[in-house]
């Protein structure tokens, strides 16, 4: 795949998980912060996953890659207070 075609990939699917997650918490951002965050909390997922020895299909990514992004969304929240 080329990196282009990656990084359009990565920015979609990161979209993504970062709209689910924004549901899930409740959460009212625009398309770039979901994409950032989404990016952001599938590397925090990405590296929970790994320390605890989890791997599989595309659709356990997504889920880990959501659960990362709820996470992240938390921990925003801890320090920012509830308007995020």
């Amino acid at each position: 795949m080329s990196t282009v075609w990656s990084i359009v990939v990565t920015i979609l699917v990161g979209a993504f998980v970062g709209w689910i997650a924004g549901l899930l918490m409740k959460s009212k951002h625009g398309f770039w912060m979901n994409a950032l965050l989404g990016i952001i909390g599938g590397a925090i997922g990405s590296g929970i996953a790994s320390l605890l020895k989890l791997n599989g299909n595309w659709l356990v990514t997504i889920l880990i890659g959501i659960g990362g992004t709820v996470i992240l969304i938390a921990l925003v929240r801890l320090i920012m207070g509830k308007k995020w």
